[in-house]
């Protein structure tokens, strides 16, 4: 039922994605990541994993129609009435946002999350309409009170976001509860409140929900999967060959393999899992970017001889270029080294 970037998900060939080391250790949202799992995919239907469609996903719909609904209801209530004014939501929003609950309680019910988050976003995207459409930026000069009304209606579908979204994206949730100044934790309220009138009360500035998936970080969550499929390719290659598929030595012979010595090592800055190290191949110096953080010490390879891969195309991971792959055998990395001393440069046979 899962694929990563349309191969078929696998451990043994490199496509998988590590939920801590990929992604939590760089600091990303829990969050975007339970949206677009439940978004793109339901029981029935099977995922195609993608970073370049998270990124979309995440800068589409989180941050430009949910988070930006959240954040410009929220900033317009503060700086134009204080907070939130002493007006009930109008019929048709609650009408609105009664639909939303029936539809997203259906689809819990029934196990179609994916149904429930996209009638969730709907919500927001109805949020947004309900804004633009009304331009209460404009309104506020000529007619307060209209203003004050479409800033409640707006308050108040804010809440039954925050609400809704709970059980997908409670960090989410409890942000927005504590922007609307309500009472304990977004939790501790049943559905039940998402047309209870919001109180008038004071609301402090907001803060934005999300933040924007950068094209360079999008490219290097890209690399760090590139490479680790190169680096299983690397180790299947080397290994016994597929009955199915046996290697020819000209296939093995592509592979230029030579003796490398470790000149320097250095952690890779945000990454628990990578090391920079500087290689002696014998005709040049190469900096490569392997997965060996947890397993070794930098300093530890320091000196040591190892088997390099030299002729993989260059690969950008967390801004640095990787030219070549130090091979290891398991789960341990346990590298391949030479049994006598042999020169940088000497060519594997």
């Amino acid at each position: 039922m899962v694929k990563v970037d349309d191969h078929k998900f696998s451990k043994s060939r490199g496509y998988v994605v590590w939920t801590n080391e990929d992604y939590l250790d760089l600091g990303l949202p829990a969050d975007c990541l339970r949206y677009y799992l439940l978004a793109s995919t339901s029981h029935t239907r099977e995922l195609n994993f993608s970073w370049r469609a998270f990124a979309d996903r995440v800068n589409n719909e989180l941050v430009n129609t949910f988070g930006n609904f959240v954040h410009r209801t929220l900033h317009f209530a503060h700086t134009q009435f204080g907070g939130i004014p002493a007006v009930a939501a109008s019929a048709p929003v609650l009408a609105a946002i009664e639909e939303t609950r029936a539809a997203v309680d259906e689809a819990m019910t029934a196990y179609e999350f994916k149904n429930a988050v996209d009638a969730v976003m709907a919500l927001a995207a109805h949020g947004n309409n309900l804004i633009q459409a009304n331009a209460p930026w404009k309104l506020v000069k000529t007619d307060p009170a209209a203003a004050a009304q479409v800033i409640a209606d707006a308050l108040q579908l804010t809440k039954a976001l925050a609400l809704l979204v709970d059980p997908v994206m409670p960090e989410a949730a409890g942000r927005i509860w504590s922007m609307l100044g309500q009472p304990g934790k977004v939790t501790d309220h049943l559905l039940d409140e998402t047309t209870v009138r919001l109180a008038p009360a004071p609301l402090a500035l907001p803060t934005p929900l999300f933040a924007r998936l950068e094209e360079k970080q999008v490219a290097g969550l890209e690399a760090l999967l590139a490479t680790r499929v190169a680096e299983a390719e690397g180790r299947a290659a080397c290994g016994a060959a597929a009955p199915e598929a046996p290697l020819t030595i000209d296939e093995f012979s592509r592979m230029e393999l030579v003796i490398g010595r470790v000149l320097q090592a250095e952690p890779v800055r945000k990454s628990k899992k990578l090391l920079r190290l500087v290689v002696d191949i014998g005709r040049e110096e190469r900096q490569i970017v392997s997965g060996i953080a947890g397993l070794y010490a930098p300093e530890e390879l320091v000196g040591r001889d190892v088997v390099v891969i030299a002729n993989l195309a260059p690969a950008t991971l967390f801004g640095i270029e990787s030219r070549g792959m130090i091979l290891a055998a398991g789960d341990e990395a346990s590298l391949l080294v030479p049994l006598r001393p042999v020169a940088p440069g000497t060519k594997v046979r």
